[in-house]
């Protein structure tokens, strides 16, 4: 199963950290119940151990909704799980490195300006996340926000998918999706959402009206 496609629309991140305290996998059920294009787990914060546990369940739960898992950060952890992909940082693994890993699993990288989203495409990523498209408070130490025009042009300038990640809402969407990515991203949005299920599907209904 490769998320790349045709699939599009909502790129659910579940945290751990941004979840209210609430359990991890109830969150992901309400998510999942939602209908999302994928869902990637993303944990900053936990033992590889942790990592591999919560994974193992998120992609057996992805797999019964038909829906992509994707692991942040690692790929050795994405290859131990057999995930449908990996997503990556700008401080994490070089893509060649990442490859000896995972082989053609597909492989997205985070990017923040035009230059590392070009980078990224040279060195064979699959897919790139860009932004924070809005301010964001889910990173400590957030990159400057880069804005609806800055997303468009590089969705223009890239020939492979988007998705548009930071401070992303409901009443937001339509824009993100004028902008032609292909995707958008959102952590608290849902995770820390009173009804998890319902923020997700108002989410991609205003997708759906972009």
């Amino acid at each position: 199963m490769s998320f790349l496609s045709g699939a599009r629309g909502l790129y659910a991140i579940l945290d751990p950290d941004h979840t209210t305290g609430r359990e991890p996998l109830a969150i992901a059920d309400a998510i999942l119940a939602a209908g999302p294009a994928v869902l990637q787990l993303r944990m900053k914060r936990a033992s590889d151990r942790a990592i591999v546990d919560l994974a193992r369940e998120l992609r057996a739960r992805c797999h019964h909704a038909g829906v992509p898992f994707v692991l942040n950060d690692r790929a050795d952890l994405a290859r131990l799980v057999d995930a449908d992909g990996v997503h990556l940082g700008q401080d994490d693994l070089p893509t060649a490195a990442a490859r000896r890993v995972i082989g053609t699993m597909p492989l997205g990288r985070s990017t923040h300006d035009l230059a590392q989203a070009l980078e990224a495409v040279r060195e064979g990523a699959d897919l790139i996340g860009f932004g924070p498209v809005f301010d964001t408070a889910t990173k400590q130490n957030p990159d400057p926000t880069v804005g609806l025009a800055l997303l468009a042009q590089v969705v223009r300038s890239v020939p492979i998918p988007v998705v548009g990640i930071g401070g992303i809402t409901t009443n937001r969407v339509p824009d993100v999706a004028k902008s032609g990515s292909a995707f958008f991203a959102v952590i608290s949005a849902i995770g820390s959402a009173p009804d998890p299920r319902e923020a997700a599907r108002a989410l991609i209904e205003a997708w759906g009206a972009g």
